[in-house]
């Protein structure tokens, strides 16, 4: 095993409830290097962190690692199957009309015109 490829399993295995579920699969082609990372569905949210913070840092650190031994690292974050819960769009046809706009389709009110000004009020 590569250094890159280890020091990922070491980091992903250090912060995750599953270290057990890790596996890494390494690849080289013109374009570098690639680790694949796999993780426990579980444990997905804590290898890519809020706003995705927790991945970056691990991708910079890589870089790094990469630069060291003068190879380009990425890395890719395998999405386990069933880690993102599926979104019905089914609705009932009797539910929303195509005549009958929906507020957010319907025009704003136009602004009222007043045909009298102050001037028309002036006796002169």
């Amino acid at each position: 095993m590569e250094k890159d490829q280890e020091f990922v399993e070491f980091v992903v295995k250090s912060i995750v409830d599953n270290p057990e579920a890790v596996s890494t699969v390494r690849t080289v082609d013109e374009m570098g290097v690639l680790i694949t990372l796999s993780v426990d569905s579980n444990d997905l949210g804590q290898v890519i962190g809020r706003q995705g913070q927790t991945a970056k840092a691990v991708r910079t650190l890589l870089r790094v690692v990469g630069a060291k031994n003068q190879a380009r690292v990425n890395l890719k974050i395998n999405e386990p199957e069933g880690s993102r819960p599926q979104r019905s769009f089914e609705r009932n046809s009797t539910e929303m009309s195509v005549d009958t706009p929906t507020p957010s389709m319907e025009a704003p009110a136009a602004a009222p015109m007043h045909t009298s000004s102050a001037i028309d009020n002036l006796d002169l």
